[in-house]
Order: C-alpha cells, then sequence, then structure tokens
C-alpha cells in the first residue's frame, strides 16, 4: 500500500497493521531479524507521527519519535495501559502502517 502526501508524492511503502494482536509479532521478527530493539509504526495522518514499539512480558515500551528518529518521549505501558494508546486508536482506525523487514540475501 503506498501513503500519498497531500503533495502528492508518494512517502513511503507501507504495510497496514490489521489487528491488535499483529504488533507482538511485528516487533519480534523486527528484533529477530534486525538485531535492533522494536520496531517503528506510524500514524498515517496529517502529522505522520511515528513510534517505535519494544515488547517487554507485561507490556511494551512506547518511543514518540522525531523527524530523525529519535526519542522525544519514552513510556513503559503494561498490557491494559496500552489500550488506551493512540496508536491503538490509529489501527482501530485503519491508520497504523510500518515498513516491511529488508532481509539481506544470502550471499555465495
Amino acid at each position: 500500500m503506498h501513503i500519498v502526501s497531500q503533495a502528492g508524492r508518494v512517502a513511503a511503502l507501507l504495510l497496514p497493521v490489521r489487528a491488535p494482536e499483529d504488533l507482538e509479532y511485528l516487533v519480534k521478527e523486527s528484533e529477530i531479524v534486525t538485531g535492533r530493539p522494536g520496531r517503528t509504526f506510524v500514524i498515517a495522518g496529517a502529522d505522520r507521527l511515528a513510534y517505535r514499539l519494544q515488547w517487554h512480558p507485561l507490556g511494551f515500551q512506547v518511543e514518540r519519535l522525531d523527524s530523525r528518529g529519535r526519542a522525544l518521549h519514552v513510556q513503559q505501558l503494561l498490557l491494559f495501559e496500552f489500550l488506551d494508546h493512540p496508536l491503538l486508536e490509529a489501527l482501530h482506525a485503519g491508520q497504523l502502517f510500518t515498513a516491511p523487514i529488508e532481509f539481506d540475501s544470502p550471499r555465495g
């Protein structure tokens, strides 16, 4: 799916996040494949807010990111607290996306 900015340019090729239970899988997939903690998600609104989620057994660490990918604000949320987070509101509205993971091809 392409997200098109108001200027008409294609901003990025992003994957929609369809269900709350997909978040844990997507975060863990990214951590395993890239070796880096968390995964970045984007709310596809006028501001294109970006967040990095890291999975923890009791909930999520949620980082609100600036345009350079630096954390502006960090929250440790239990699962029941995360249910009220704007990321879940965006997900239910069909506005939560993440970039696909780029797998390195084997070199021969």
